[in-house]
């Protein structure tokens, strides 16, 4: 009877602490910061399932995916889901990770696999350079190429 007690004693007691911190706001950075984590372990899980050789290399796809999309989630959480003006061609890229991954370690090398991770990924970056001319990545862009051109213009070719 006393340790029946003595355990409801103790339930009631962390339950006052959790609601304490519930109202104190603790749970709530936790969660607003570390979310991604719910994304991440699952494309983790998948990974370490195909590595293990329990599942076969098809879950590679959904593993890439997830863990893509788990990165750009954290990164937004850090530093603003403002970024996600020009982190969104992320998703395509996403699923052209997942489709190299199944490719480069699927035993058979699926060969379509490959084209459409080569075609889905040179479309996430075109996408990328779009997002990036309508940011001030273009004044670097715009540097970079004036200093290429004036490197061209300016060197000595060499003679033999």
């Amino acid at each position: 009877m006393r340790s029946n007690r003595m355990s409801l004693g103790v339930i009631i007691i962390l339950l006052g602490i959790f609601i304490l911190l519930g109202k104190l706001g603790v749970f709530t950075f936790v969660w607003s910061v570390f979310w991604p984590i719910f994304i991440l372990a699952p494309g983790v899980l998948f990974h370490l399932f195909y590595f293990s050789r329990t599942m076969p290399a098809g879950v590679l796809i959904p593993g890439g995916i997830l863990v893509t999309y788990a990165l750009m989630f954290f990164y937004c959480t850090i530093f603003g889901w403002h970024s996600m003006s020009y982190l969104w061609p992320g998703f395509i890229f996403g699923v052209a990770v997942g489709l190299y991954e199944y490719y480069f370690f699927s035993d058979d090398k699926p060969r379509g696999a490959l084209i459409a991770s080569m075609i889905v990924g040179a479309v996430s970056i075109v996408f990328f350079g779009f997002t990036l001319i309508r940011t001030d990545a273009i004044y670097v862009i715009a540097a970079a190429l004036i200093l290429l051109g004036l490197f061209m213009i300016l060197r000595r070719p060499r003679t033999w």
